[in-house]
């Protein structure tokens, strides 16, 4: 694969595309902003994911909102004797429930999308038009770990329908992304950009299966800040997808400063938690490395 195709595949999606998702952006902010029940509150309404972070591609193109309700703030303590775990946690009890904020927010978006508006176990999915992409809206309440050393973490907790509850940090991900890239002279992005289209070709080939988009962000946010100055987009992969299958051929490190983790710097990369294993990512590393026509 040669370097002018790579650089090719440096680039957001298209314009026309990128229309789409400001103007699907704008009619879910709408929608929030003009349901009576919302009024009077503090919500902040504000997109994450790859189109926030400016490293979605054409077929990565759909739009996450986030509803947050600031009415509320789950809190718990980090206890570092007891890894992964809280020592305590914040309760609540009154009118901002999980039920309720799921329910006027699904009141609101179908206010504005009649018909388009599919409920999921934690977020709502809007349909895609002529004039728009899918969207998910994700609706949440304000979060806050605490640490013994006096310092804190923001973020949200999301409920899902089942009653289980889910931490997210996604301005975390925004802001350390968004460093990684001028530091990078804005190459980190456009090689997340590039490992994604090589992805949609491994799949579309029948080479490899899917990859979650943000494992792939995070991937490329592993790889050492140098290497995205080499001379070439050849070079700056072949260290890139070196660095990936070499952390992946071997078991996960077990000291935490070794782990890779995720763009929000807040969450281990590999674990039980995860949706995906090393296994298969390992495989996919291969298979891309080989297919870029790299020397071992």
């Amino acid at each position: 694969m040669s370097n002018e195709q790579l650089a090719g595949w440096t680039g957001p999606s298209s314009d026309t595309e990128q229309d789409k998702q400001e103007r699907t952006e704008r009619m879910i902010r709408e929608a929030i902003t003009a349901h009576p029940a919302l009024e009077g509150f503090d919500f902040d309404v504000y997109t994450k994911g790859s189109y926030a972070n400016k490293t979605n591609v054409r077929t990565d193109s759909d739009v996450d909102v986030v509803v947050e309700c600031r009415e509320v703030t789950y809190w718990e303590e980090f206890d570092a004797t007891k890894p992964g775990r809280p020592s305590s946690m914040s309760a609540y009890e009154g009118e901002w429930t999980p039920a309720k904020l799921r329910s006027e927010v699904r009141k609101a978006l179908e206010v504005k999308f009649p018909g388009e508006v599919t409920s999921g176990s934690t977020a709502f999915e809007i349909d895609s038009s002529s004039a728009r992409v899918d969207a998910d809206v994700v609706p949440c309440f304000s979060y806050r770990m605490y640490f013994s050393d006096g310092t804190y973490r923001d973020g949200t907790k999301l409920f899902k329908k089942d009653g289980t509850a889910i931490v997210n940090y996604s301005k975390l991900q925004l802001k350390n992304g968004g460093e990684k890239d001028k530091r990078t002279g804005g190459n980190y992005k456009k090689a997340v950009r590039i490992l994604k289209r090589l992805e949609n070709v491994l799949v579309s080939a029948g080479l490899a299966k899917e990859v979650p988009s943000y494992l792939m962000e995070c991937l490329i946010y592993n790889c050492p800040d140098r290497y995205f100055t080499r001379s070439s987009w050849r070079s700056v992969m072949q260290g890139c997808l070196a660095d990936i299958y070499n952390y992946l051929r071997i078991a996960e490190p077990v000291e935490e400063a070794d782990r890779w983790v995720e763009v929000n710097g807040a969450k281990f990369l590999f674990s039980n938690q995860q949706k995906w294993n090393r296994a298969e990512v390992f495989t996919f590393a291969k298979v891309a490395w080989d297919y870029m026509g790299f020397e071992d």
